[in-house]
């Protein structure tokens, strides 16, 4: 087997002396084609003369084409932009402009084009890793495409032929091909009516025997039917077509099993006798031959099995990579195609958890050849930002190409959405899927209503009617919670405490917690109960360091059970609910009743600070939808509260640092409450006046 991929115009060597003429003559005829048709200017070819220059300004910042008034830009929810609807906005026509936010990741994904460089995009779903692989296709030049054409090997039909042409020519070659292969059947199929003939006569009028006429008729037919096969089998297989390509191509091999991922060869059932199918006829190409002088994109990457993941390697490492069948069952495994060109440049994507199971070597192969990149999640809210929010949303319009153009107050509810979901004061969120759904179905709501444009309102109902999963769950489960009354939003009990919890990543539930100390048969132990994983176990032991020391109760004999109220399924994890655990065994040791109109969330240090945890948002206003009061989170997460308006009214929040803060306001019971918090302050001394997470560096919630 040959280990070099021809890539000059003669025919493939090996190809017999009966037919190499025939292949050098239509071949230097399709060159003679392309000569004449097959240049293009850059112009024609889709890349602007301006950007085949250099790579240096591809991906910088496009400006709006609308008026903005910088004077209030800061405070407005545009940006300073003055637009009647969307419909102002223009668009950018290449996609790496249209990206919203990332300028890390884009400056790297401008880099690897220049530069033909491997990316490993690492991030949340929804936040553009697709899109900036895809605007790499669009940075890379297209002069440099190829066809790729398999070729019968009359030395050895197992072992087809590989030959690479420039763009364009491989279909003219094919044509070229079946035009000689229709002109030398005409003439075997006028010569064979002209030997029938002659038999037949010779048979009727002179031996006057016609059915041994007809005999010899018909085994002369089958004759040069089978014969004709030859010429069937020289007709190349075009692989690789590039021909319609105005881009290098883009491949998206994301659950791409081995054979569409590597390439394959067909099964033939007629193997033999004058039925098969030619091997270079059966031969498939993969997403890596197709990506070839482009990008191939691979998202979910440790979802490819382990094989797979090697023979990438290969294919990256050497730039070619032969096609065989991918079934041992199959006549295809029989089958070894020279090597394929594969000169592609790889974008592997995933979440965080892609590179547990991602092979070592192929990882190793990314970083040691190009980039590996996190994508953010969140962006700073300046007012640029703003503006390019408003141009995501002209966008999205503009992409599905039936919604109606938002309003400008439509267009400030998508922004002010973004940064709820940020999750962050004076952020933005960047998972621009999930945000682009919202967009999709208010413009549905306008569409189904006639509407000229999509506007507040709209997005408003959209907002309602597009919650997720988690949402609608964590909605049924407060409903059927006040069906039953297992949510107490009033009175005062002791050993019970209202604690909250997000389901998913944009619902909050109301997770009641119970706290009861028994004598103990043997030395004291915590006992919890409701499927704690194993941060919300260590979140209960250090509650257990915290009561040890603030309580009077000695609890060495004594057991502490600690229940979690219908956790559900998926269990506890994190340590979220540490001072409403702490909360509640403190009450019941000390025997001081918890106000029930309060819930409250907050992760615990061992020395009673409040540390700042996930989700408040959505934790506040399940607290609200379950008819509580108050509400009790880390002072740290103050400036990342950003409820809808409708439940502003209905709840009060209470920012707090430390525990002795927490019972100060949920204990009820004043000589027993106001004793104990005394006796807190002694012991951690002036913890009121202390403002954890304001300037002490605790750490961010996770």
């Amino acid at each position: 087997m040959s280990n070099d991929t021809d890539t000059d115009d003669d025919p493939q060597d090996g190809v017999s002396d009966s037919t190499e003429d025939v292949a050098d003559d239509v071949d230097d005829h399709a060159s003679e084609l392309v000569d004449d048709t097959g240049d293009e200017t850059d112009e024609e070819a889709g890349v602007p003369a301006d950007d085949r220059g250099t790579l240096d300004d591809l991906g910088s910042d496009v400006e709006i084409e609308a008026e903005v008034n910088e004077e209030v830009a800061e405070e407005d929810l545009l940006g300073g932009l003055e637009v009647e609807s969307t419909k102002d906005i223009k668009v950018p026509d290449r996609l790496v402009d249209q990206v919203i936010g990332q300028d890390h990741a884009r400056d790297i994904v401008k880099k690897a084009a220049k530069q033909r460089r491997h990316v490993m995009m690492i991030g949340s779903p929804g936040t553009g890793k697709s899109m900036l692989a895809k605007a790499m296709s669009q940075l890379l030049p297209k002069e440099e495409l190829q066809d790729v054409l398999v070729y019968h090997n009359p030395d050895d039909g197992n072992e087809p032929k590989v030959r690479t042409v420039p763009a364009g020519k491989g279909d003219q070659i094919v044509d070229a091909h079946k035009e000689e292969a229709r002109k030398r059947n005409q003439m075997r199929s006028f010569l064979m009516w002209i030997i029938i003939a002659i038999v037949i006569g010779y048979a009727l009028l002179i031996v006057q025997q016609p059915l041994l006429g007809i005999l010899a008729a018909g085994v002369i037919y089958l004759a040069f039917r089978y014969g004709s096969r030859g010429n069937d089998a020289m007709i190349p297989n075009l692989l690789v077509n590039n021909a319609e390509q105005k881009t290098a191509p883009f491949e998206d091999a994301t659950g791409a099993h081995a054979g569409a991922l590597l390439g394959d060869v067909r099964h033939d059932p007629f193997q033999s006798g004058g039925m098969e199918t030619p091997s270079h006829d059966r031969v498939e190409p993969g997403a890596i031959h197709k990506a070839n002088k482009g990008v191939l994109f691979v998202d979910e990457i440790n979802t490819l099995d382990i094989r797979s993941q090697q023979k990438l390697m290969t294919a990256i490492q050497e730039g070619k990579f032969s096609i065989t069948g991918q079934s041992e069952r199959s006549s295809g495994a029989m089958v070894q195609t020279e090597p394929v060109p594969c000169d592609f440049i790889f974008i592997a994507a995933g979440n965080l958890d892609a590179m547990e199971n991602m092979h070592p070597a192929l990882r190793s192969r990314i970083k040691g050849y190009g980039y590996e990149v996190y994508m953010d999640d969140t962006i700073e809210d300046e007012p640029e930002m703003r503006r390019k929010y408003a141009r995501f949303v002209a966008q999205e319009v503009e992409k599905d190409g039936r919604l109606p153009h938002f309003t400008e107050e439509a267009v400030e509810e998508v922004i002010l959405e973004a940064r709820r979901r940020a999750g962050r004061k004076g952020h933005l969120t960047l998972k621009l899927r999930d945000l682009g759904g919202l967009v999709r179905v208010a413009g549905d709501i306008a569409r189904a209503e006639d509407k000229q444009f999509t506007d507040r309102e709209d997005v408003l109902q959209a907002k309602r009617r597009s919650r997720s999963i988690e949402q609608q769950l964590a909605d049924n489960y407060i409903e059927r919670r006040k069906d039953y009354e297992l949510t107490v939003a009033q009175g005062d009990v002791v050993g019970r405490v209202n604690g909250l919890a997000v389901m998913g990543e944009d619902s909050g539930i109301v997770l009641p917690v119970m706290a009861e100390v028994t004598p103990s048969q043997g030395p004291g132990e915590v006992i919890a109960t409701g499927q704690l994983k194993e941060m919300a176990q260590e979140a209960v032991q250090n509650v257990s360091a915290i009561i040890k020391k603030f309580s009077d109760e000695d609890i060495t004999e004594r057991d502490v059970h600690i229940q979690f109220v219908q956790a559900g399924e998926g269990g506890v994890d994190g340590d979220s609910a540490s001072i409403t655990v702490a909360t509640a065994v403190i009450s019941a040791l000390e025997d001081v009743p918890v106000e029930q109109n309060i819930a409250m969330t907050g992760s615990l240090s061992v020395r009673g600070d409040v540390l700042p945890v996930g989700g408040v948002t959505h934790k506040i206003e399940a607290a609200a939808k379950a008819g509580l009061d108050k509400v009790i989170i880390p002072k740290a997460n103050e400036q990342d509260v950003m409820i809808e308006e409708e439940y502003e009214e209905m709840i009060e929040i209470i920012p707090v640092s430390h525990i002795s803060e927490v019972l100060e306001v949920s204990l009820s019971g004043e000589p027993e409450k106001d004793s104990l918090v005394d006796r807190l302050k002694n012991i951690t001394g002036s913890a009121l006046e202390r403002q954890v997470g304001a300037g002490s560096g605790s750490p961010s919630p996770q």
